[in-house]
């Protein structure tokens, strides 16, 4: 695989992990936290994905096989990235709308 399939593969999971991640929010809202639960366990996977694909590449850096900075490369980083932090807050907020369905009972 060539570093431009490489990198759309980590721009994938991430996007992958940001639509799952925003899908178990969209289920939270609906008070469905079984659902949410299972689309926040499918953006991990996702992120896992391209967290591995990551270090691989940080690895094979660390061993001397440099590789381009180029502008396709830090795109993938930032969808990473974004990514991550958007399944973090969005868990978050599921465990708010938790409480807000346990105080409406």
């Amino acid at each position: 695989m060539n570093i431009e399939e490489i990198v759309f593969q980590i721009i994938l999971n991430a996007g992958n992990a940001k639509s799952n991640a925003f899908d178990a929010l969209k289920h939270a809202k609906k008070y469905d936290f079984k659902m949410a639960e299972k689309c926040l366990n499918k953006a991990e996977d996702e992120i896992i994905k391209a967290h591995k694909i990551q270090t691989s590449m940080l690895q094979k850096e660390a061993e001397g096989e440099r590789q381009e900075a180029t502008l396709l490369l830090m795109h993938a980083e930032d969808h990473l990235m974004s990514a991550i932090l958007a399944k973090e807050l969005i868990a978050e907020m599921i465990e708010l709308y938790k409480l807000i369905y346990q105080n409406k009972e």
